[in-house]
């Protein structure tokens, strides 16, 4: 949070949005109180695909839509990659009209090694919480 700056408001994790009777989740959003608007972050655990570009589009779209006022402004989209690789994400980003970004994220340097090793895995956080969206899902709570 705190290499976010100033300004920035959590709101959720795994942010529930329900459109056309389904449901989605987005990864963190948060609401920046001086941009006054949204601002959504996708966490992935993989190289960069141009298929997440569309997927974010979507979200700043559905929260433009069932969140934001009309005094706010337009949502912004992040995309936190492993990897990414420049000409494709000009190539997915060319042509949108949202404000998204795509940036790397970088582990190993942020973690002291002894506490690195205790810590799961990005894959492991992953199907941990892919898991127990499943079982809300069928649990329905």
């Amino acid at each position: 949070m705190l290499e976010l700056g100033k300004g920035f408001a959590f709101i959720g994790r795994q942010y529930h949005l329900e459109i056309s009777e389904k449901d989605y989740y987005i990864d963190l959003l948060f609401y920046h109180t001086k941009l006054r608007c949204y601002i959504v972050i996708e966490l992935k655990a993989t190289g960069f695909k141009p298929e997440y570009a569309g997927k974010l589009n979507f979200y700043l779209s559905a929260v433009d839509e069932i969140l934001k006022t009309e005094t706010e402004n337009p949502t912004i989209g992040i995309l936190l990659c492993k990897e990414r690789d420049r000409v494709e994400a000009e190539y997915a980003l060319r042509g949108m009209s949202q404000p998204i970004g795509i940036a790397e994220y970088k582990l190993g340097k942020a973690i002291p090694k002894n506490i690195k090793s205790e810590l799961p895995t990005i894959e492991e956080i992953e199907l941990a919480t892919t898991k127990a969206i499943h079982n809300v899902d069928k649990s329905g709570k």
